[in-house]
């Protein structure tokens, strides 16, 4: 069996792979060839759709309950602000630098540590490892595309940059494009209903705006005006306002209910561009919850976005690496991160294993 130690040289080994091979949204191909490759070098069997790969720690037993272990070897694309070599994986003072290293490839290589550590071992579950793609645009074809095609779950571990800590709740999104209309006239009379001032009415509602109900974890649901454009040319009274919303959900809503109360109250027409990425929270009666208060996990809400909200099943986010690292400048992780990242995966793993095996 392999020890911690020889687990993390070979997350760091693959995660310096992975920092190596761009592997930008809808362009992940090489970096799936890199895990498919980690993954057979280790007699594992994967399978494959798309640019996503997963594998089975065991032969799949429907009368087990089911686990995934899930992140994504996508990344977004470098800034200007970089001064290091975005693909070359550089060690110095105890961090490794690197686009995607903190987001979310340690998370990520510190799964699939946790889960060569399983595999091939007698568990009272069933444990699935995905790496998914596209998770940095909520693509398509990213961990919507293979939902399908993998056993459900009674549980997903996502991992992303947490300092393991343990969200149990995350805000949904809902982008709107808003369209206000008035009626054109030319500017020099005192003709037209002018659409710029009608939007003024809804926008003043929107900065003030303050959703009815609030959630224990994630607070209140937000609306912020982003984008606005209306009017051709300087003489006409434009018929036409467009602005763009912002929504951020907590899990005391769907999208759905969001939009409802945003249109009572506004005079706007709404069109949400999609209704896809909901907000999230774990039961209050799920053991992950019992299991995070055993191991003394910090328990929170989760304001930013991941393939949790894409996932129907009970999910929870943990994993190495600070959020707040996440798309910034030289980018990096803490090479000891990676190492607590998959102690504490095995944790979690062997803990639900215990209460399990006393529950039987």
């Amino acid at each position: 069996m392999k020890t911690i130690e020889t687990l993390n040289q070979d997350a760091t080994q693959l995660l310096k792979q992975l920092i190596s091979t761009p592997s930008f949204s809808k362009e992940e191909v090489l970096t799936a060839l890199v895990l498919e490759d980690f993954f057979k070098a280790r007699s594992i069997s994967v399978q494959r759709s798309g640019n996503n790969i997963w594998a089975f720690a065991n032969e799949f037993k429907v009368d087990l309950p089911t686990i995934w272990l899930n992140s994504h070897h996508d990344t977004v694309k470098p800034n200007e602000g970089y001064t290091l070599d975005p693909f070359s994986p550089i060690e110095k003072d105890g961090k490794l630098f690197g686009l995607g290293s903190n987001d979310a490839g340690g998370p990520l290589v510190s799964l699939i540590a946790a889960f060569c550590h399983f595999h091939g071992k007698d568990l009272p579950f069933n444990l699935i490892i995905i790496a998914s793609a596209e998770e940095e645009i909520s693509g398509p074809d990213g961990i919507a595309s293979v939902i399908s095609k993998i056993p459900a779950c009674d549980l997903a571990i996502v991992g992303e940059p947490t300092l393991m800590d343990l969200a149990v709740a995350e805000k949904g999104l809902m982008v709107i494009d808003a369209k206000m209309r008035g009626k054109a006239g030319h500017a020099a009379r005192e003709e037209g209903v002018n659409a710029i001032y009608l939007a003024l009415d809804d926008l003043e509602k929107i900065k003030n705006f303050s959703f009815k109900k609030e959630s224990d974890f994630l607070g209140k649901s937000k609306v912020s005006a982003t984008v606005i454009q209306a009017g051709k040319q300087h003489n006409v009274v434009p018929d036409l306002c467009e602005f763009t919303l912002d929504v951020r959900v907590t899990d005391a809503y769907t999208l759905e209910e969001a939009l409802a109360e945003l249109q009572e109250n506004l005079k706007s027409e709404l069109y949400p561009r999609s209704m896809r990425l909901q907000s999230s929270r774990v039961p209050e009666s799920h053991f992950i919850l019992k299991i995070g208060k055993e191991l003394g996990l910090k328990t929170y809400g989760s304001p930013t976005l991941s393939d949790q909200a894409l996932i129907p099943f009970p999910s929870v986010k943990i994993g190495p690496g600070d959020s707040a690292r996440s798309h910034t400048a030289d980018e990096f992780i803490y090479l000891n991160e990676i190492q607590n990242g998959i102690s504490g995966y095995i944790s979690i793993l062997e803990t639900y294993k215990k209460l399990l095996t006393k529950a039987l």
